[in-house]
C-alpha cells in the first residue's frame, strides 16, 4: 500500500502518535512530548511555517488544546486537523494513537486556519441568535455544527474564532443547525 505525501510538517503529542501515522503518510512528523513544548520544538515548526503549511493534529482533550495554544501564539499561519473526540476513544484512553487511518485523513482533509486569521464576520450576537451559545441546547448544538465543519470541540469563544477563521457565514451555520 502506498502512502498519502504531504508536503506540511505534521505536529503531534507524541511517539505512538506519531507511529501511527507514520504506517499511512509521507511527511515529516515532530512530537510536542506533551504540553510544555520545548523552545527548541517551537523555534524548529516556526521556521518550517516560512516554507510550507504546518498542520497541528493535537488529541482532543485540555493538553491538545494547551498545546494548539502555545503554538498559536508563537507562530502564525498553522492549520489544525480535529479529530472527533469520539473517533479518539480505545478504552480509556483518548487521543489521536487512539483513532485510526479513516479518521485521521478525514481530519487532514478538512483543515482550520489558525485563529489569527479571520475570514469570516460573525459576532457573538448570531451565535446567541441561532441558539449556539447562551441555552441549555448550546453546547450540543455546537457540537453539531463542529462536526459538520470539523471545528473540533468548543466551547462558545473558540467556536467563534474557528468559524471566522473558514469565513463561515451565518447562513451556513443555520444550515448546519437544521440540516
Amino acid at each position: 500500500m502506498s502512502k498519502l505525501h504531504l508536503d506540511a510538517l505534521i505536529v503531534v503529542e507524541g511517539a505512538m502518535d506519531k507511529a501511527l501515522l507514520t504506517n499511512f503518510l509521507d511527511a515529516e512528523i515532530v512530537t510536542t512530548n506533551g504540553s510544555d513544548v520545548p523552545r527548541g520544538t517551537i523555534d524548529y515548526i516556526k521556521e518550517n511555517s516560512l516554507i510550507r503549511d504546518v498542520i497541528v493534529l493535537t488529541d482532543p482533550d485540555s493538553p491538545g488544546k494547551r498545546i494548539r495554544d502555545v503554538l498559536d501564539k508563537e507562530i502564525n499561519g498553522l492549520l489544525h486537523a480535529y479529530v472527533p473526540k469520539e473517533k479518539c476513544i480505545k478504552g480509556h484512553k483518548v487521543g489521536i494513537a487512539e483513532s485510526n487511518q479513516e479518521a485521521i485523513l478525514e481530519a487532514l482533509s478538512h483543515l482550520t486556519p489558525s485563529k489569527k486569521t479571520k475570514l469570516g464576520e460573525l459576532t457573538y450576537s448570531d451565535l446567541y441568535e441561532l441558539g449556539l451559545v447562551g441555552s441549555n441546547e448550546s453546547s450540543k448544538l455546537r457540537n453539531k455544527v463542529s462536526h459538520a465543519f470539523h471545528l473540533g470541540e468548543c466551547n462558545g469563544k473558540a467556536f467563534l474564532q474557528r468559524a471566522n477563521a473558514l469565513g463561515l457565514s451565518k447562513q451556513q451555520l443555520k444550515e448546519a443547525i437544521h440540516g
